[in-house]
């Protein structure tokens, strides 16, 4: 019995290595890539591993200063967006969390009505231009101002704390916001940095509402610039015939997607022992 059980261990372990390398080899390629010679990447020498080290593709980006624009927007976009999502969600589901709310059950279905029908992409553009907000960044913040799915889930972390905290509290003095910053907030760490994680990652991978919304070349996010730079002619504003020597198209989008994601890859691992945690301990509630 014990054999089988380390057989068995062994193979999980083997089967999440195998799944482990699948996820990482396309990034590991796309690094080779973006560190490797021009001849290097014509001769298909390139594997998972650079080829006669070269940044040339990272100084092209530096030089023409268009994909750090896009970073700059899409950290502004990610950073605010993140902060008013996270006020929003965390205000709604604090006050849906108390049952002494009049017309809580009214609210709720109404809530939850957004979640399973929605009016469509026209109609939301007409609002938007209604509201004179296209081509801003709160074209982009506004409609997805509060995630239901994330509304719930902290509505229900909320539930499951003990009732005995806010009630001491209330005997103390406490009125209800004060409550929520004093007591609830420092109580509710691992949930916070949880939903704050995904709006984050959907901010800065944000792509269709901008290519929708957005009409202003210096506004564009991080996406859409990565986009453009798939296009044939985006690359050829960056490289002309003298420079094919020193760095190939595949090597600007390389180094492109690999600026791209290191920000986020950078603060994933300070917000990822909250992120399961903070999951569970708010779906399972309620």
């Amino acid at each position: 019995m014990v054999t089988m059980n380390r057989v068995a261990r062994m193979l999980n372990g083997l089967f999440l290595i195998l799944c482990a390398f699948a996820a990482l080899f396309p990034m590991l390629n796309v690094l080779a890539v973006s560190f490797s010679s021009s001849r290097s990447i014509l001769a298909g020498e390139v594997f998972l591993w650079p080829v006669e080290f070269n940044i040339q593709a990272f100084a092209k980006h530096f030089e023409s200063g268009l994909l750090f624009t896009a970073m700059r927007n899409t950290i502004i976009i990610t950073v605010v967006g993140t902060f008013l999502q996270m006020l929003a969600t965390t205000l709604t589901a604090y006050s849906l969390s108390k049952k002494r709310l009049r017309g809580r059950s009214f609210f709720l279905l109404m809530i939850l009505f957004t979640m399973l029908f929605g009016g469509g992409l026209i109609p939301m553009f007409l609002l938007l231009r209604n509201l004179h907000i296209l081509d801003t960044f709160w074209a982009i913040w506004l409609p997805g101002l509060v995630s239901v799915y994330n509304l719930f889930v902290m509505k229900s972390f909320f539930e499951g704390l003990p009732k005995e905290i806010e009630e001491s509290a209330t005997i103390d003095g406490a009125n209800d916001p004060m409550i929520l910053w004093k007591v609830v907030l420092p109580l509710s760490k691992p949930i916070l940095a949880a939903l704050s994680l995904f709006y984050a990652v959907g901010l800065w991978n944000v792509y269709a509402q901008a290519l929708y919304f957005l009409t202003s070349s210096n506004l564009m996010p991080l996406m859409v610039r990565l986009y453009q730079l798939i296009q044939v002619n985006a690359l050829d504003s960056m490289l002309d015939n003298s420079e094919l020597n020193l760095v190939q198209p595949e090597s600007i989008k390389a180094s492109a997607i690999i600026i791209s994601v290191l920000p986020i890859l950078c603060v994933y691992p300070f917000l990822q022992k909250y992120f399961v945690k903070g999951v569970l301990l708010g779906s399972v509630k309620g």
